[in-house]
């Protein structure tokens, strides 16, 4: 029985001289993402920032978003979101802490209750203070920092220098691209979000690590050729790899997407665009950095020491 290949493995595309389109448009899109952060902000759930989120479900399948929205906006509970969500009449209410605490918080989730239960069905009711809330955002941040920090250490002591540089930098673009998929979709950010930034994580440094052994092993295959080249043979005999990984990967998200339902699809959302980012990182952005960081073969780089030290004993000799 003849095997799959989504990609040749004779190939000889030249991926490394893309990279006067591929540094631009990253380098665009993350300076974008920045502003964006720093300007618009994350849409943060309310493991976040706290208060109450109630999802409800119209009895006769149509919500009337107007409706609930009066409805909303008459318990005077400050700021509230009302969103629809899905296709068969769900809808999500979110409320803001309330000033008198605890008490103040059930009394409103009674009094939305009974102001919806007529047409609709209270699927679920979640409240976190802002005690369990400022927690949270401690206890996740930490957890993406140390994340972060141990994939550091352990490209330090995986890769030589070159290497470990170009994949902490293809690994840092992917975050902040992630950071930019969050800001635009306008997606929630809460725990999940910081489990779907973590697996993406691991995801980007397993799709560079593949590419960047492959560039390790050929380097001490193949001693004079120019790096370029070199870069284009790692990714080639590693393509068919990366494209069957993220293909099955995808298919996989993809089915989470569409019949997951509304737990899971934010999750699943973030890790589909994760999953193509990742690999178009790894080919078009981590391996042709190496070439900026100086990597180079053995014989070209004791070639060109050979060459500045017979110009600077020329230089001597003038």
């Amino acid at each position: 029985m003849r095997l799959i290949r989504l990609f040749p493995d004779d190939s000889k595309f030249r991926f490394v001289r893309w990279r006067w389109l591929s540094f631009p448009f990253s380098a665009a899109i993350s300076v974008a993402t920045i502003i964006l952060f720093l300007t618009i902000g994350l849409n943060f759930g309310i493991d976040f920032t706290g208060g109450t989120l109630m999802e409800l479900q119209a009895k006769n399948g149509v919500a009337d978003m107007a409706s609930v929205r009066e409805k909303a906006h008459s318990f005077d509970a400050g700021e509230v979101e009302v969103q629809e969500f899905g296709s068969g009449g769900q809808v999500s209410v979110r409320f803001r802490i309330q000033p008198g605490g605890e008490p103040a918080q059930s009394a409103l989730v009674s009094k939305a209750r009974t102001a919806f239960e007529t047409d609709y069905e209270v699927r679920r009711v979640e409240t976190v203070g802002p005690r369990v809330s400022g927690e949270l955002v401690q206890s996740g941040t930490l957890g993406v920092v140390l994340a972060i920090v141990s994939v550091l250490v352990y490209l330090w002591f995986r890769f030589e220098l070159t290497l470990a540089i170009g994949a902490v930098i293809g690994t840092l673009h992917d975050i902040v691209l992630t950071v930019g998929f969050f800001i635009i979709t306008r997606e929630e950010f809460n725990m999940t979000s910081i489990a779907a930034i973590l697996t993406i994580v691991g995801y980007s440094l397993n799709e560079t690590v593949v590419v960047f052994d492959r560039t390790r092993e050929l380097l001490r295959r193949y001693k004079n050729i120019p790096t370029e080249e070199l870069l284009d043979i790692s990714i080639n005999s590693t393509m068919s790899r990366t494209m069957m990984t993220a293909t099955t990967t995808a298919l996989s998200l993809l089915a989470l997407v569409l019949f997951g339902g509304q737990a899971i699809q934010g999750f699943a959302n973030v890790m589909l665009f994760g999953v193509v980012i990742c690999t178009y990182s790894a080919i078009f952005v981590s391996s042709p950095m190496l070439i900026y960081l100086g990597l180079k073969t053995s014989g070209r780089a004791a070639a060109d020491e050979k060459a500045e030290a017979q110009a600077r004993a020329t230089k001597a000799r003038a």
